[in-house]
Formats: C-alpha cells, sequence, structure tokens
C-alpha cells in the first residue's frame, strides 16, 4: 500500500512542478510581478516537496531491502524470485496506469476543445 501511495505522489509531484515550470518558461513581458513571484514560490514549494517524496521513496526502498532478506530465510529461490517480480512489477504497472490514465483525460480535454469549436 505505501509503494501505491509514494509512486503516485512522486508521479503527481512531477507533473504539477512540470506545469509550473513550463507556465514560468512561457510568461511573456506582460506578466506581472506578482503573477511571476506566485509562480516561483509555487516551484519552491514543489521542489522541496518533491524532495521529500524521493527520500520517503528511498526509505520504503530500504524497508523493501529488509523484507526480502528476511523472507529469503522463509522462501524458496523461485518464490522470493517471484515476490522479487511482483514489487518491480507493481511500480511499472502504477506508472503505466497513471501515464494512461493522464492520455486519456488528455484525449478527454482534446475532444470537449473540439466539440466546443464545431
Amino acid at each position: 500500500g505505501d509503494l501505491d501511495k509514494v509512486v503516485n505522489l512522486l508521479l503527481s509531484l512531477s507533473g504539477r512542478l512540470a506545469r509550473v515550470e513550463n507556465a514560468l518558461n512561457n510568461l511573456d513581458d506582460n506578466t506581472s510581478p506578482e503573477e511571476r513571484r506566485t509562480l516561483v514560490d509555487k516551484q519552491k514549494l514543489l521542489t522541496q516537496q518533491h524532495e521529500d517524496a524521493k527520500e520517503l521513496k528511498e526509505n520504503l526502498d530500504r524497508r523493501e531491502r529488509i523484507v526480502f532478506d528476511i523472507l529469503a530465510n522463509y522462501l524458496s529461490e523461485e518464490n522470493l524470485a517471484d515476490y522479487e517480480h511482483f514489487v518491480k512489477m507493481k511500480s511499472a504497472l502504477i506508472i503505466e496506469q497513471r501515464e494512461l490514465e493522464d492520455k486519456i483525460k488528455l484525449g478527454e480535454e482534446q475532444l470537449k476543445c473540439l466539440t466546443d469549436s464545431l
């Protein structure tokens, strides 16, 4: 359960940080200093939160290694390999699911824009 939460947190923060950085990069000369400052403050906050989330992931990885070492005493090599594969695939599938959800959301937004323009 912790793995799901931490991976989703990292993905969410990465996406939000990327959007803020894109907004900062696309500011023009007419942008108010207050708006620019707000975006810079958001960027700093999201960067710190992302660093904190990476630390959580590192702690989770350490816990995973401890559990793996404990399980190595009780499981056969085959079952241990299955466990290791499960943990690795779970992270990969969470990331893939998030990417697919983002693509679906983008497609729905594009469809709405197209429908509105007609």
